[in-house]
């Protein structure tokens, strides 16, 4: 069997830094009360210009550099986002493109918090069997363009950028040497982000009117993060 080990690691993050202090300027909070409750003290927000994507791609760049490997010899990317760049093309397609991996497959993988282990156990399970030799695996997030930033609850806690790693097969024992995924989707409404499918057909009927998790927003509705934050801190612990 092959052993899938860690060959390249990569991460890049936007130069723009948002301070707890200007955090207080929109919503009632302070330096003191965030680091407190969660260690945080900036975090960072992607340009216009920067994508999910963008940033994957400069992750990825990095590690494939410590793992001196070139694009061509690349088999699998994935991408671990909730914050892809389309629905389609998935934006693992576009760090393909944007890498030149001319030969490797790619896809998204939405797993919110834990998408990157389950990429990981992806790729990992890929290489033991032998379809693929080397992977790369990114998480990248933009969360920064899903926080309404008028709820302190949530705007406090997430930033932007990506990480990356290399993986590649190898005859000698070691690497990842095992996974055990589980999920609990009971407590799902505690922390969600819908999506705005809402066809509004009207000619149809009110229940063409809604996508099925309230009233229509109208066209170009943006949806944000929703969370209850002390119900979610019991159901993880």
């Amino acid at each position: 069997m092959r052993h899938a080990h860690i060959v390249g690691w990569g991460s890049f993050l936007p130069q723009y830094a948002l301070t707890n202090d200007q955090i207080a300027e929109i919503v009632d909070t302070n330096d003191e009360w965030i680091v407190t409750r969660t260690g945080i003290r900036e975090r960072r927000i992607a340009s216009p210009k920067e994508t999910t994507a963008t940033l994957g791609f400069k992750a990825a760049t990095q590690a494939l550099a410590v793992a001196g490997i070139t694009p061509s010899q690349v088999d699998l990317i994935i991408v671990a986002t909730s914050t892809p760049d389309h629905v389609f093309p998935s934006a693992a397609c576009l760090v393909q493109d944007l890498l030149g991996a001319s030969k490797a497959g790619a896809f998204d993988l939405s797993a919110a918090c834990s998408g990157f282990v389950y990429g990981l156990s992806m790729a990992a399970n890929a290489i033991a069997t032998g379809s693929i030799n080397t992977a790369i695996v990114i998480g990248a997030e933009t969360m920064s363009r899903i926080v309404d930033w008028s709820d302190r609850a949530t705007c406090i806690l997430f930033g932007d950028g990506a990480g990356a790693v290399v993986l590649q097969g190898s005859n000698v024992p070691g690497g990842v040497l095992s996974t055990s995924l589980r999920s609990d989707g009971s407590g799902g409404d505690l922390l969600r982000l819908q999506i705005n499918y809402d066809s509004y057909l009207p000619h149809l009927g009110p229940e063409f009117s809604s996508n099925g998790h309230g009233p229509h927003k109208g066209p170009g509705h943006k949806s944000t993060i929703e969370m209850n934050g002390r119900q979610v801190f019991r159901f993880a612990t």
